[in-house]
Protein backbone atom coordinates (compact mmCIF):
# COMPACT_ATOMS: atom_id res chain seq x y z
CA UNK A 1 0.00 0.00 0.00
CA UNK A 2 1.22 3.39 -0.77
CA UNK A 3 0.32 5.77 2.02
CA UNK A 4 1.15 9.58 1.59
CA UNK A 5 1.51 11.77 4.74
CA UNK A 6 1.36 15.63 4.42
CA UNK A 7 2.51 18.03 6.54
CA UNK A 8 6.50 17.87 8.08
CA UNK A 9 6.68 18.61 11.54
CA UNK A 10 7.21 16.37 14.90
CA UNK A 11 3.39 15.30 14.55
CA UNK A 12 4.12 14.03 11.10
CA UNK A 13 7.04 12.51 12.10
CA UNK A 14 5.50 10.47 15.25
CA UNK A 15 2.31 9.46 12.41
CA UNK A 16 5.66 7.95 10.39
CA UNK A 17 6.77 6.33 12.65
CA UNK A 18 3.46 4.48 13.73
CA UNK A 19 3.09 3.57 10.22
CA UNK A 20 6.61 2.25 9.65
CA UNK A 21 5.95 0.13 13.02
CA UNK A 22 3.03 -1.65 11.21
CA UNK A 23 3.34 -5.12 10.06
CA UNK A 24 1.42 -4.19 6.81
CA UNK A 25 2.78 -3.98 3.56
CA UNK A 26 3.51 -0.74 2.75
CA UNK A 27 5.80 2.63 1.31
CA UNK A 28 5.46 6.10 3.01
CA UNK A 29 5.86 9.10 0.94
CA UNK A 30 5.47 12.80 2.53
CA UNK A 31 4.55 16.05 1.05
CA UNK A 32 5.64 18.95 3.20
CA UNK A 33 6.43 22.15 3.51
CA UNK A 34 10.21 21.45 4.39
CA UNK A 35 12.08 18.36 4.53
CA UNK A 36 12.13 16.84 7.81
CA UNK A 37 15.00 14.58 8.35
CA UNK A 38 13.28 12.31 10.64
CA UNK A 39 10.36 11.49 7.90
CA UNK A 40 12.95 11.77 5.02
CA UNK A 41 14.61 8.55 6.59
CA UNK A 42 11.27 6.80 7.04
CA UNK A 43 10.32 7.36 3.03
CA UNK A 44 10.52 6.29 -0.31
CA UNK A 45 9.95 10.08 -1.56
CA UNK A 46 9.13 13.24 -0.54
CA UNK A 47 8.71 16.41 -2.04
CA UNK A 48 7.93 20.44 -0.75
CA UNK A 49 5.32 22.55 -1.52
CA UNK A 50 2.30 24.46 -0.43
CA UNK A 51 0.37 22.16 1.72
CA UNK A 52 -2.75 24.64 0.99
CA UNK A 53 -2.60 23.73 -2.63
CA UNK A 54 -4.90 21.63 -3.52
CA UNK A 55 -3.81 20.59 -6.97
CA UNK A 56 0.19 20.30 -5.91
CA UNK A 57 -0.61 17.65 -3.15
CA UNK A 58 -2.73 15.99 -5.55
CA UNK A 59 -0.37 15.90 -8.71
CA UNK A 60 1.92 13.93 -6.19
CA UNK A 61 -0.48 11.93 -4.84
CA UNK A 62 -1.72 10.42 -8.24
CA UNK A 63 2.09 10.32 -9.39
CA UNK A 64 2.90 8.10 -6.67
CA UNK A 65 -0.20 5.98 -7.01
CA UNK A 66 -1.04 6.93 -2.95
CA UNK A 67 -3.91 4.42 -2.09
CA UNK A 68 -4.31 6.24 1.63
CA UNK A 69 -3.68 9.74 2.71
CA UNK A 70 -3.26 11.16 6.14
CA UNK A 71 -3.53 14.72 6.73
CA UNK A 72 -1.79 16.09 9.76
CA UNK A 73 -2.33 20.18 10.13
CA UNK A 74 -5.31 21.45 9.77
CA UNK A 75 -4.90 24.46 7.52
CA UNK A 76 -5.02 21.35 4.52
CA UNK A 77 -8.22 20.55 6.13
CA UNK A 78 -9.72 23.82 5.90
CA UNK A 79 -8.66 23.96 2.28
CA UNK A 80 -10.81 21.19 1.42
CA UNK A 81 -8.09 18.89 0.32
CA UNK A 82 -9.50 15.83 1.33
CA UNK A 83 -12.46 16.64 -0.81
CA UNK A 84 -9.85 16.84 -3.79
CA UNK A 85 -7.98 13.65 -2.68
CA UNK A 86 -11.86 11.21 -2.39
CA UNK A 87 -12.95 12.68 -5.65
CA UNK A 88 -9.92 11.03 -6.97
CA UNK A 89 -10.42 7.92 -5.00
CA UNK A 90 -7.60 8.68 -2.71
CA UNK A 91 -8.89 7.56 1.03
CA UNK A 92 -7.73 9.94 3.75
CA UNK A 93 -7.76 10.20 7.45
CA UNK A 94 -8.92 13.49 8.25
CA UNK A 95 -12.58 15.20 7.32
CA UNK A 96 -14.05 16.60 4.43
CA UNK A 97 -13.73 20.46 4.37
CA UNK A 98 -17.23 20.90 5.93
CA UNK A 99 -16.38 19.01 8.91
CA UNK A 100 -13.23 20.11 9.41
CA UNK A 101 -14.95 23.20 10.46
CA UNK A 102 -15.45 21.80 13.87
CA UNK A 103 -11.55 23.51 14.04
CA UNK A 104 -11.72 26.15 11.77
CA UNK A 105 -14.94 27.77 12.67
CA UNK A 106 -15.34 28.66 16.45
CA UNK A 107 -18.57 30.00 15.47
CA UNK A 108 -19.73 26.23 13.63
CA UNK A 109 -18.45 24.51 16.61
CA UNK A 110 -20.82 26.91 19.47
CA UNK A 111 -23.70 26.95 17.16
CA UNK A 112 -23.75 22.84 16.60
CA UNK A 113 -23.65 22.64 20.42
CA UNK A 114 -26.52 25.21 20.63
CA UNK A 115 -28.65 23.42 18.00
CA UNK A 116 -28.36 20.02 19.05
CA UNK A 117 -28.39 20.41 22.66
CA UNK A 118 -24.87 19.02 23.67
CA UNK A 119 -23.79 19.68 26.72
CA UNK A 120 -20.58 21.27 27.67
CA UNK A 121 -20.84 24.84 26.29
CA UNK A 122 -19.82 27.83 28.48
CA UNK A 123 -22.10 31.02 27.43
CA UNK A 124 -21.12 32.84 24.54
CA UNK A 125 -22.12 35.47 21.62
CA UNK A 126 -20.85 35.70 18.67
CA UNK A 127 -20.20 38.75 16.96
CA UNK A 128 -19.38 40.31 13.17
CA UNK A 129 -18.63 43.11 14.25
CA UNK A 130 -18.39 45.88 17.50
CA UNK A 131 -22.63 45.79 18.21
CA UNK A 132 -23.23 44.83 21.55
CA UNK A 133 -19.38 43.48 22.57
CA UNK A 134 -18.68 46.15 25.61
CA UNK A 135 -22.15 45.53 26.99
CA UNK A 136 -21.71 41.13 26.73
CA UNK A 137 -18.24 42.01 28.40
CA UNK A 138 -19.46 44.04 30.67
CA UNK A 139 -22.61 41.13 31.58
CA UNK A 140 -19.92 38.66 31.58
CA UNK A 141 -17.96 40.77 34.51
CA UNK A 142 -14.38 42.11 34.35
CA UNK A 143 -12.02 39.42 34.35
CA UNK A 144 -14.39 36.91 33.15
CA UNK A 145 -14.28 36.57 29.23
CA UNK A 146 -12.08 35.04 26.85
CA UNK A 147 -12.44 36.24 22.99
CA UNK A 148 -11.80 34.10 20.20
CA UNK A 149 -11.44 35.18 16.54
CA UNK A 150 -12.99 32.93 13.63
CA UNK A 151 -10.57 30.87 12.10
CA UNK A 152 -7.61 29.76 12.03
CA UNK A 153 -5.35 31.73 13.35
CA UNK A 154 -1.95 30.12 14.14
CA UNK A 155 -2.49 30.66 17.75
CA UNK A 156 -2.47 34.15 18.12
CA UNK A 157 -6.50 34.53 17.85
CA UNK A 158 -7.32 33.88 21.23
CA UNK A 159 -6.86 36.13 24.44
CA UNK A 160 -7.97 35.54 27.93
CA UNK A 161 -8.61 37.95 30.51
CA UNK A 162 -6.26 38.40 33.13
CA UNK A 163 -3.34 36.62 30.93
CA UNK A 164 -3.82 38.98 28.20
CA UNK A 165 -6.70 41.42 28.49
CA UNK A 166 -6.69 43.34 31.71
CA UNK A 167 -9.47 45.75 31.12
CA UNK A 168 -12.96 45.72 29.42
CA UNK A 169 -11.14 48.73 27.40
CA UNK A 170 -8.21 46.38 26.55
CA UNK A 171 -10.54 44.20 25.22
CA UNK A 172 -12.65 46.62 22.87
CA UNK A 173 -9.64 47.41 21.59
CA UNK A 174 -8.77 43.56 20.82
CA UNK A 175 -12.32 42.88 19.16
CA UNK A 176 -11.36 46.60 17.17
CA UNK A 177 -8.53 45.26 15.85
CA UNK A 178 -10.25 41.88 14.72
CA UNK A 179 -12.97 43.57 13.27
CA UNK A 180 -10.76 45.86 11.08
CA UNK A 181 -9.10 43.13 9.82
CA UNK A 182 -11.98 41.24 8.48
CA UNK A 183 -12.61 38.76 11.25
CA UNK A 184 -15.72 37.33 13.46
CA UNK A 185 -15.18 36.86 16.80
CA UNK A 186 -16.92 35.19 20.06
CA UNK A 187 -16.90 36.17 23.04
CA UNK A 188 -17.05 33.68 25.79
CA UNK A 189 -17.16 33.04 29.79
CA UNK A 190 -13.81 32.03 31.12
CA UNK A 191 -13.74 28.86 32.37
CA UNK A 192 -11.57 28.16 35.89
CA UNK A 193 -10.13 24.56 36.46
CA UNK A 194 -7.58 21.89 34.67
CA UNK A 195 -7.42 21.38 30.53
CA UNK A 196 -7.05 18.33 29.01
CA UNK A 197 -7.04 16.37 25.45
CA UNK A 198 -8.88 13.76 24.29
CA UNK A 199 -8.12 12.64 21.16
CA UNK A 200 -10.38 10.12 19.34
CA UNK A 201 -10.22 7.62 16.44
CA UNK A 202 -13.07 7.85 14.51
CA UNK A 203 -14.92 6.78 11.17
CA UNK A 204 -17.70 8.20 11.83
CA UNK A 205 -19.66 5.70 13.99
CA UNK A 206 -16.62 4.26 16.23
CA UNK A 207 -15.23 6.53 18.23
CA UNK A 208 -11.99 5.20 20.62
CA UNK A 209 -10.43 7.37 22.79
CA UNK A 210 -6.82 7.36 23.50
CA UNK A 211 -4.76 8.01 26.85
CA UNK A 212 -5.41 11.72 27.88
CA UNK A 213 -3.02 14.22 27.55
CA UNK A 214 -2.41 17.52 29.18
CA UNK A 215 -0.44 20.35 26.96
CA UNK A 216 1.47 23.30 28.43
CA UNK A 217 1.09 26.25 25.85
CA UNK A 218 2.87 29.26 27.78
CA UNK A 219 6.31 29.27 26.85
CA UNK A 220 7.63 29.68 30.12
CA UNK A 221 7.64 27.76 33.36
CA UNK A 222 4.95 28.55 36.17
CA UNK A 223 3.00 28.58 32.50
CA UNK A 224 4.43 32.20 32.14
CA UNK A 225 4.68 34.32 28.93
CA UNK A 226 3.11 34.17 25.66
CA UNK A 227 1.30 31.14 24.47
CA UNK A 228 2.99 28.52 22.04
CA UNK A 229 2.07 25.82 19.72
CA UNK A 230 3.04 23.51 22.53
CA UNK A 231 5.79 23.51 24.79
CA UNK A 232 5.02 19.63 26.42
CA UNK A 233 2.62 17.58 27.64
CA UNK A 234 2.34 14.36 29.44
CA UNK A 235 0.22 11.29 30.17
CA UNK A 236 -0.34 9.10 33.22
CA UNK A 237 -0.32 5.30 33.03
CA UNK A 238 -4.08 4.42 33.41
CA UNK A 239 -4.88 6.62 30.88
CA UNK A 240 -6.68 9.41 33.16
CA UNK A 241 -4.59 12.47 34.58
CA UNK A 242 -3.77 12.54 38.64
CA UNK A 243 -6.82 15.48 38.58
CA UNK A 244 -9.10 14.17 35.97
CA UNK A 245 -11.99 11.60 37.22
CA UNK A 246 -13.55 8.72 35.75
CA UNK A 247 -16.69 11.05 36.24
CA UNK A 248 -14.92 13.95 34.27
CA UNK A 249 -13.80 11.15 31.69
CA UNK A 250 -17.08 9.98 31.22
CA UNK A 251 -18.76 13.00 30.04
CA UNK A 252 -15.98 13.30 28.01
CA UNK A 253 -16.60 11.13 25.96
CA UNK A 254 -20.57 11.43 25.82
CA UNK A 255 -19.94 15.37 25.03
CA UNK A 256 -17.32 13.69 21.71
CA UNK A 257 -20.05 11.02 21.05
CA UNK A 258 -23.08 13.70 21.01
CA UNK A 259 -20.31 15.77 18.18
CA UNK A 260 -20.06 13.03 16.25
CA UNK A 261 -23.58 12.68 15.33
CA UNK A 262 -24.07 16.02 14.88
CA UNK A 263 -21.91 16.59 12.28
CA UNK A 264 -22.89 13.30 10.39
CA UNK A 265 -26.40 15.04 10.74
CA UNK A 266 -25.59 18.93 10.26
CA UNK A 267 -22.68 18.11 7.52
CA UNK A 268 -24.67 14.72 6.05
CA UNK A 269 -21.31 12.77 6.21
CA UNK A 270 -19.38 10.78 8.97
CA UNK A 271 -16.47 12.96 10.21
CA UNK A 272 -13.82 10.49 9.55
CA UNK A 273 -9.86 10.65 10.83
CA UNK A 274 -9.04 12.05 14.46
CA UNK A 275 -11.22 14.05 16.80
CA UNK A 276 -9.25 16.06 19.40
CA UNK A 277 -11.79 17.68 21.93
CA UNK A 278 -9.51 20.38 24.54
CA UNK A 279 -11.69 19.55 27.50
CA UNK A 280 -11.91 21.58 30.88
CA UNK A 281 -12.87 20.27 34.52
CA UNK A 282 -14.36 23.10 36.09
CA UNK A 283 -16.18 23.10 39.57
CA UNK A 284 -19.06 22.49 38.22
CA UNK A 285 -18.43 19.85 35.69
CA UNK A 286 -16.76 19.46 31.87
CA UNK A 287 -16.60 22.18 29.48
CA UNK A 288 -15.34 22.09 25.84
CA UNK A 289 -12.35 25.02 25.11
CA UNK A 290 -11.99 23.75 21.58
CA UNK A 291 -12.15 21.05 18.81
CA UNK A 292 -9.49 20.12 16.09
CA UNK A 293 -9.58 17.97 13.57
CA UNK A 294 -6.68 16.07 13.32
CA UNK A 295 -3.80 15.03 15.69
CA UNK A 296 -2.34 17.25 18.25
CA UNK A 297 1.09 18.56 18.38
CA UNK A 298 2.15 17.54 20.73
CA UNK A 299 -0.17 15.03 22.00
CA UNK A 300 0.36 12.70 19.00
CA UNK A 301 4.00 12.15 20.41
CA UNK A 302 2.47 10.96 24.03
CA UNK A 303 -0.40 8.65 22.43
CA UNK A 304 1.37 7.69 19.61
CA UNK A 305 3.98 5.60 21.34
CA UNK A 306 1.90 3.85 23.43
CA UNK A 307 -0.30 2.35 20.49
CA UNK A 308 -0.59 -1.26 20.22
CA UNK A 309 -1.83 -2.75 16.68
CA UNK A 310 -1.16 -2.26 13.21
CA UNK A 311 -1.58 1.09 12.75
CA UNK A 312 -1.83 1.02 8.91
CA UNK A 313 -4.81 -1.75 9.20
CA UNK A 314 -6.58 1.13 11.53
CA UNK A 315 -5.60 4.45 9.45
CA UNK A 316 -7.31 1.94 6.47
CA UNK A 317 -10.42 1.32 8.52
CA UNK A 318 -11.35 4.92 9.60
CA UNK A 319 -10.97 5.65 5.78
CA UNK A 320 -13.17 2.51 4.92
CA UNK A 321 -15.88 3.20 7.88
CA UNK A 322 -14.75 -0.63 9.44
CA UNK A 323 -13.17 0.96 12.80
CA UNK A 324 -15.37 -1.25 14.86
CA UNK A 325 -13.39 -4.04 13.64
CA UNK A 326 -9.79 -2.85 14.61
CA UNK A 327 -8.72 -4.36 18.18
CA UNK A 328 -6.77 -1.01 19.68
CA UNK A 329 -5.19 -0.64 22.38
CA UNK A 330 -2.24 1.15 24.38
CA UNK A 331 0.27 0.62 26.44
CA UNK A 332 -0.68 0.96 30.50
CA UNK A 333 2.94 3.50 30.66
CA UNK A 334 3.17 6.92 31.44
CA UNK A 335 4.33 9.80 29.07
CA UNK A 336 6.58 13.32 29.34
CA UNK A 337 6.91 15.31 26.31
CA UNK A 338 9.27 18.52 26.15
CA UNK A 339 10.29 20.58 23.39
CA UNK A 340 13.55 22.35 22.60
CA UNK A 341 12.53 25.43 20.87
CA UNK A 342 14.85 28.19 19.65
CA UNK A 343 16.35 31.23 21.82
CA UNK A 344 13.32 34.12 21.22
CA UNK A 345 10.75 31.83 20.86
CA UNK A 346 7.63 32.28 19.77
CA UNK A 347 7.62 36.08 19.43
CA UNK A 348 11.15 36.47 17.91
CA UNK A 349 12.95 32.96 17.36
CA UNK A 350 16.33 33.33 15.66
CA UNK A 351 16.81 31.00 12.56
CA UNK A 352 18.87 28.32 11.17
CA UNK A 353 20.86 27.85 14.24
CA UNK A 354 23.02 24.40 14.10
CA UNK A 355 21.51 21.97 16.56
CA UNK A 356 23.74 18.97 17.28
CA UNK A 357 22.22 15.76 18.87
CA UNK A 358 25.45 13.44 19.15
CA UNK A 359 24.78 13.84 23.12
CA UNK A 360 21.71 12.22 23.12
CA UNK A 361 21.01 8.38 24.48
CA UNK A 362 18.26 7.37 23.23
CA UNK A 363 17.48 8.93 19.81
CA UNK A 364 14.91 6.64 19.26
CA UNK A 365 12.99 9.23 21.89
CA UNK A 366 13.55 12.35 19.70
CA UNK A 367 10.60 14.06 16.92
CA UNK A 368 12.19 16.43 14.69
CA UNK A 369 9.88 19.42 13.80
CA UNK A 370 11.45 22.72 12.26
CA UNK A 371 14.50 21.46 11.45
CA UNK A 372 16.46 20.77 8.46
CA UNK A 373 19.58 18.89 7.64
CA UNK A 374 22.48 20.22 5.52
CA UNK A 375 25.89 18.56 4.64
CA UNK A 376 24.68 15.84 7.53
CA UNK A 377 24.03 18.55 10.25
CA UNK A 378 20.83 19.68 12.08
CA UNK A 379 19.65 23.97 11.80
CA UNK A 380 17.07 25.27 13.48
CA UNK A 381 14.84 27.33 11.56
CA UNK A 382 12.42 29.20 13.86
CA UNK A 383 9.78 27.26 15.50
CA UNK A 384 9.37 24.26 17.96
CA UNK A 385 12.83 22.25 16.55
CA UNK A 386 13.14 18.90 18.65
CA UNK A 387 10.91 17.11 21.26
CA UNK A 388 12.17 14.60 23.81
CA UNK A 389 9.63 12.19 24.92
CA UNK A 390 9.88 9.52 27.96
CA UNK A 391 7.99 6.31 28.41
CA UNK A 392 8.18 4.51 31.71
CA UNK A 393 5.63 3.45 34.55
CA UNK A 394 5.39 6.61 36.40
CA UNK A 395 5.15 10.35 34.87
CA UNK A 396 7.98 11.07 37.23
CA UNK A 397 10.61 8.42 35.62
CA UNK A 398 8.97 9.31 32.36
CA UNK A 399 9.91 13.16 33.31
CA UNK A 400 13.26 12.18 34.13
CA UNK A 401 13.96 10.08 30.63
CA UNK A 402 12.60 13.22 28.79
CA UNK A 403 14.80 15.74 31.01
CA UNK A 404 17.95 13.84 30.41
CA UNK A 405 17.69 13.67 26.60
CA UNK A 406 16.34 17.06 25.89
CA UNK A 407 19.42 18.44 28.04
CA UNK A 408 22.03 16.39 26.07
CA UNK A 409 20.88 18.58 22.56
CA UNK A 410 23.06 21.17 21.89
CA UNK A 411 22.33 24.48 20.59
CA UNK A 412 21.12 27.83 21.09
CA UNK A 413 17.69 26.33 22.72
CA UNK A 414 15.19 26.31 25.67
CA UNK A 415 13.04 24.42 26.82
CA UNK A 416 10.52 23.91 30.18
CA UNK A 417 12.19 21.78 32.81
CA UNK A 418 8.77 21.96 34.58
CA UNK A 419 6.80 19.38 32.79
CA UNK A 420 5.68 16.68 33.49
CA UNK A 421 7.79 17.18 37.57
CA UNK A 422 5.98 16.49 40.69
CA UNK A 423 5.35 20.12 41.70
CA UNK A 424 3.87 20.91 38.69
CA UNK A 425 1.36 18.17 39.05
CA UNK A 426 0.78 18.25 42.51
CA UNK A 427 -0.32 21.98 42.09
CA UNK A 428 -2.83 21.04 39.30
CA UNK A 429 -4.20 18.49 41.71
CA UNK A 430 -4.02 20.93 44.90
CA UNK A 431 -6.10 23.43 42.53
CA UNK A 432 -9.11 20.92 41.56
CA UNK A 433 -9.14 19.15 45.02
CA UNK A 434 -9.83 23.09 45.96
CA UNK A 435 -12.64 23.56 43.56
CA UNK A 436 -14.16 20.26 44.10
CA UNK A 437 -14.26 21.12 47.99
CA UNK A 438 -15.66 24.67 47.27
CA UNK A 439 -18.67 23.11 45.33
CA UNK A 440 -19.29 20.85 48.07
CA UNK A 441 -19.87 23.36 50.45
CA UNK A 442 -21.86 25.44 48.50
Amino acid sequence: MNILIVGSGAREHAIAKALHQSKSIKTLYCFGTHINPGIAELTADYICGDITNTHQVLDAAQSWAIQLAIIGPEAPLEKGLVDALEQKNIPCVGPKQRLAQIETSKAFTRQLFQTYNIPGSPKFKYFTGLDGVESFLLQLGEGQYVIKADGLMGGKGVKVAGDHLHSIDEAVAFCTSLSEQGHSFIIEEKLIGQEFSLLCFTDGTTLVPMPLVQDHKRAYEQDKGPNTGGMGSYSDANHLLPFISKDDHGAANQINKAVLDALKHSCGAPFKGILYSSFIATQSGVYVIEYNARFGDPEALNVLPLFVGDFVAVCKAIADGTLAQQPISFKPLATVCKYAVPLGYPDKPIKDIPISIDNVVNKNSLYFGSISEHDGCLYGQGSRAIAAVGIAETISEAENQAEAEISRIQGQLFHRKDIGTKALIDHRVSMMNDLRQEQLVE
